[in-house]
């Protein structure tokens, strides 16, 4: 028996992210088939979307998904460095019940504010184990989302990865801090194969990938053998690149270069490659970057919360750099919204006062959010509506005040639309929200579970948090004064 169809029909729909145009959509097999502009075929199964404007499932191409679990733990003026000081505050005692849950409440936000697919940058401390990696696996597989499920290691805290910075301290606090350590990187990597051979789910939604955390927190050699696994396995990596200056005048310290720069004479970029933020690169860098084929995601949450700058987004399109949008994590941006993310990557480019030629217009955020990021995940055929591509689609009130009256549809969901009049959600072809719930999640038992966990976890945590506190004004006063102090960049 073949596989019952699906017409949805009455929609405003966006064709090829190009245009707008009132048509039928037919689907099967978790994949748009064909455009239709008459009844479409009588044996379909019909979904009415009259009063809807359909567009691609945004895709989030850097999260976090163990940030969930630490919203809120963010102190107002944290920067990127102090907060990865009180970073086992925040993660620190997790069970792998715990990552597990951080994922669902991650993937219940995503799908709410119309993300589809997300490339999850996970960590457990003070290693990944296979558990762990494949708990998070069973949480987006289970949510029916689309995800590159990466665990974020690394073989140097902080307090390794910047020069100077132990010495910053008083003897008593240097030596405790120095007592910090993580596991050796072959370890690391030998956890990280092992759970991809055994693989929980299947990978037509849900796959591996590989997270060197930052640099600068990961020796050369280690470097070079997650960029050899990332070759040998068809995997992508992702890493955090220049996402403060603070990562760049440590480049220059410890490598006497830049940081893509080094990555690049070690052989590590690549189309497999992508950097998060990339906040503070060079036109060398972008170069550097466009010629590998490798891409940057822009994170303008989370670059705004802990005041990382603002990246140089015309300046990397221009050069040819691949270019995603994603959200961070929830602590670090305070939610999941994508909407507010690309909203945020086109009006940002105006606040420099630059001739509106250079800015970010709403067709290339857009496309940036949806085609851009599933081509830095490696998804092929996600992010755009036309025959062949996925049937990944957000269902958008027409009818709400952001389309009230409607006459640029495009540039009123760009600027206007923070996921208030999305409706309805579909992944593969299988609705996953509707009627203002995640149907395939359990919301309120998470919640219940959420906060059990989060009062458990901050009792067990306590400790750890009067030291990332104590540590907290030694690093940045260090990093103002390094950076103040750098010729470069």
């Amino acid at each position: 028996m073949n596989a019952p169809r699906t017409l949805i029909s009455g929609g405003l729909v966006l064709v090829e992210n190009a245009r707008f145009a009132s048509l039928s959509l037919l689907i099967e097999d978790g994949r748009i088939t064909d455009l239709v502009a008459g009844n479409g075929p009588e044996d379909a199964q019909v979904i009415d979307a009259t009063g809807r404007i359909i567009i691609p499932g945004l895709v989030n191409g850097h999260t976090h998904s163990h940030g969930a679990l630490g919203r809120g733990g963010v102190a107002e003026g944290a920067t990127l460095e102090t907060f990865l000081a009180g970073a086992s505050a925040l993660n620190g005692q997790r069970t792998v019940d715990d990552l597990q849950l951080s994922a669902e409440l991650s993937a219940a936000e995503m799908i709410r504010k119309g993300c589809t697919a997300c490339f999850d940058l996970s960590v457990e401390l003070p290693g990944p184990s296979v558990a762990g990696i494949h708990a998070v696996a069973e949480a987006y597989h289970a949510a029916g989302m689309r995800a590159v499920v990466a665990p974020m290691i690394s073989d140097r805290t902080i307090y390794q990865a910047l020069p100077g910075l132990l010495e910053a301290f008083a003897p008593e606090m240097r030596r405790a801090l120095a007592a910090i350590t993580l596991p050796p990187w072959q370890e690391s990597l030998a956890t990280c194969k092992a759970a991809f051979a055994a693989w929980p789910v299947p990978m037509d939604r849900v796959r591996p990938g590989i997270g060197p955390a930052i640099p600068l927190h990961c020796s050369d050699d280690f470097l070079v053998a997650c960029a050899q696994l990332a070759e040998a396995t068809d995997l992508r990596l992702q890493t955090h690149l220049a996402e403060t200056r603070m990562q760049q005048v440590a480049a220059w310290q410890r490598y006497g270069t830049t940081l893509t720069a080094h990555l690049d004479s070690l052989g590590v970029l690549s189309a497999r490659f992508s950097g998060a933020h990339g906040v503070w690169l060079s036109a060398d860098e972008a170069a550097r970057l466009a010629g590998q084929g490798a891409g940057i995601v822009h994170n303008p949450l989370s670059n705004l919360r802990l005041g990382s700058g603002t990246a140089p987004l015309r300046a990397l399109a221009d050069a040819g750099v691949v270019l995603g949008i994603g959200t961070d994590a929830s602590n670090t941006s305070d939610g999941q919204n994508m909407f507010e993310a690309l909203r945020l990557a086109a009006t940002l480019s105006r606040a420099g006062g630059d001739a509106p030629g250079t800015w970010i217009g709403a067709l290339e955020a857009f496309r940036m959010a949806t085609e851009g990021s599933a081509r830095i995940m490696g998804l092929t055929q996600v992010g755009r509506i036309a025959p062949g591509w996925a049937a990944d689609l957000l269902f958008l009130d027409r009818d709400y005040c952001h389309y009230v009256p409607l006459r640029d549809v495009l540039s009123q969901i760009v600027f206007a639309e923070n996921g208030a009049a999305l409706r309805e959600v579909m992944i593969a072809g299988r609705m996953v929200f509707a009627d203002n719930r995640v149907l395939t999640l359990d919301e309120p038992g998470l919640a219940r579970r959420a906060r059990a966990a989060a009062a458990r976890l901050d009792a067990a945590n306590a400790d750890a948090r009067v030291m990332a506190e104590a540590a907290a004004t030694v690093v940045r006063s260090f990093c103002h004064a390094a950076c103040a102090a750098a010729s470069h960049p």
